[in-house]
């Protein structure tokens, strides 16, 4: 018995380290969401602030689609592809149903036409189109889907297509959505589709025709400060939604998954991102790459050496407690060279209320070689000769 309970106990721990990966600031339902899940995320902490059934797999429709853009734009970002690019549609992308620009099969559209029409449309043969074009094929794109689902530490995802249409074993949680539409955020260019209310798209072979792109997420006319990001529904999933906005240094997610109706999923997505701009704010700490000061340097070419953090480091805070946050930079009076860019030499330390909650290198922003004896001699010639 005893054996068995160890066991038990066992299981349960290795389960809470799994969906235990982000800080929870969530107070005990403070509110009721009239969803099946919900959540709401600190985009730059990934800190959670109000969650409900956060971890059940549930299918998301559409709202697959932020995981197709994530591709796209870190495809966009690494050179594979480019927005000039010209895709050539294919009748698989051609033949999907629901929501679409009706490409025909043969007809040439470009990248960014494309990512027009997934972003602001949602439509189903572009997100295929572009899948194919990133991958050659659509079964290869959506083993990347998995794979980068995987990174990001989606544990409750299993993509099955690029667009989100029915199928079996399609899911995904509102924890994960929130994880990749976190990701998804930091691409700048994405933004200009997730916030366009109208555009047009060109499409047809012969007799071309322009096809109107209306958002689907009708937050981008009515939420101040609303930054994206999809909505997505199917008989079987309900009416589902992941929302982004932000105000002052605060962005916030708020995901909502099988909702009622429509006008549900938005008011109830605006609920949750209304608690977080009320009740917390994020504190900048540091932004990557920011330099911090310089360092001496012994024996090197140059003489100091400028430092940096290696990430953006952020803190959530309720309101009225910024004052209880406090930052200590640490490093040395002096460094000895050689020096390799990214090196580590120091740290920065975040406390709240004298308790350590953060804390990230400081690395040299240069590299800085060992000085030679040449070096050496002229600095001694030139303080010689009050230079």
């Amino acid at each position: 018995m005893k054996k068995k309970l160890i066991r038990i106990m066992s299981i349960v721990f290795i389960i809470t380290l799994l969906l235990g990966n982000s800080t929870s600031m969530a107070e005990t339902q403070p509110f009721e969401v009239d969803s099946k899940a919900a959540i709401l995320m600190d985009a730059s902490t990934g800190t959670i602030l109000y969650e409900k059934n956060i971890h059940e797999a549930l299918p998301p429709a559409s709202v697959t689609k932020i995981m197709t853009m994530l591709l796209a734009m870190e495809a966009l970002d690494s050179n594979k592809i480019t927005l000039e690019d010209k895709v050539v549609i294919s009748e698989r992308a051609s033949s999907m149903g629901g929501t679409q620009i009706y490409v025909e099969p043969g007809e040439i559209k470009t990248v960014e036409d494309l990512m027009k029409a997934i972003a602001i449309r949602s439509a189903n043969d572009a997100a295929v189109a572009i899948a194919e074009h990133i991958a050659g094929t659509e079964d290869l794109f959506i083993e990347r889907m998995n794979a980068r689902a995987k990174e990001l530490g989606m544990q409750n995802t299993h993509f099955v297509n690029t667009n989100g249409l029915p199928v079996e074993g399609h899911v995904t949680s509102a924890y994960d959505i929130a994880l990749m539409s976190q990701e998804l955020l930091k691409h700048k260019e994405v933004h200009r589709w997730l916030t366009t209310w109208m555009d047009t798209v060109e499409v047809g072979r012969k007799t071309p025709s322009v096809q109107e792109l209306v958002n689907t997420n009708k937050l981008i006319r009515t939420y101040k400060g609303i930054t994206g990001i999809k909505t997505g529904s199917t008989s079987e999933a309900r009416y589902c939604l992941s929302a982004s906005a932000t105000r002052g240094s605060n962005t916030f997610i708020a995901v909502i998954l099988s909702a009622p109706t429509s006008p549900i999923r938005f008011s109830e997505a605006s609920k949750l991102l209304d608690y977080g701009f009320a009740n917390f704010n994020t504190i900048k700490i540091v932004e990557k790459d920011g330099i911090l000061g310089t360092v001496p340097v012994d024996k090197g070419k140059t003489l100091e050496v400028p430092v940096v953090s290696n990430e953006d480091l952020n803190v959530l805070v309720k309101k009225g407690e910024e004052s209880k946050v406090k930052k200590e930079i640490i490093l040395p009076q002096s460094v000895k060279a050689p020096l390799m860019k990214g090196e580590k030499i120091g740290e920065i330390i975040v406390t709240i209320d004298g308790k350590e909650v953060k804390k990230t290198d400081i690395v040299c922003a240069e590299n800085v070689e060992q000085a030679s004896i040449i070096n050496i001699l002229s600095r001694m010639f030139n303080r010689m000769m009050g230079r």
